[in-house]
């Protein structure tokens, strides 16, 4: 289970991560993923006042539609998919928004087949843009 810091929980959060996040769907899953922008350089204060600064948790939700198939089968998908997320959270920068969306064929895919399709989208969704050829 994830810790409640690090799920997405209102439709504000999903919308702006699905909006501004770069989109990366491979096999079963489409990930959304934003990465937190580069703060600007602020000056440091005067006084340091002991208070240690906390970089935001990075968080992440979970879309499993009806079309995945029936409530049983969508809730296995669900468990599997943020048992897989959970163990890749800490290698996402801190700040980071990451929703997962299940497609049909994830119903029927393997533990296995659902980490690898994971592994590929986050991979694609980390690297640097690059135009395709025409």
């Amino acid at each position: 289970m994830l810790a409640a810091a690090q799920r997405l929980r209102r439709s504000s959060d999903f919308a702006a991560a699905v909006r501004s996040g770069r989109r990366v769907g491979r096999g079963s899953v489409v990930v959304h993923l934003t990465l937190p922008t580069t703060p600007e350089a602020t000056p440091e204060p005067a006084r340091n006042t002991g208070a240690e600064e906390t970089s935001p948790p990075t968080r992440a939700g979970f879309v499993v539609s009806k079309a995945v198939g029936p409530a049983v089968v969508r809730n296995t998908v669900r468990r599997r998919l943020r048992h897989l997320v959970r163990e890749r959270l800490a290698a996402l920068p801190p700040g980071s928004t990451l929703v997962v969306r299940a497609l049909p064929p994830a119903a029927e895919a393997s533990y296995a087949r659902l980490g690898a399709d994971l592994d590929a989208t986050l991979a694609a969704a980390r690297s640097p843009r690059t135009r395709r050829p025409r």
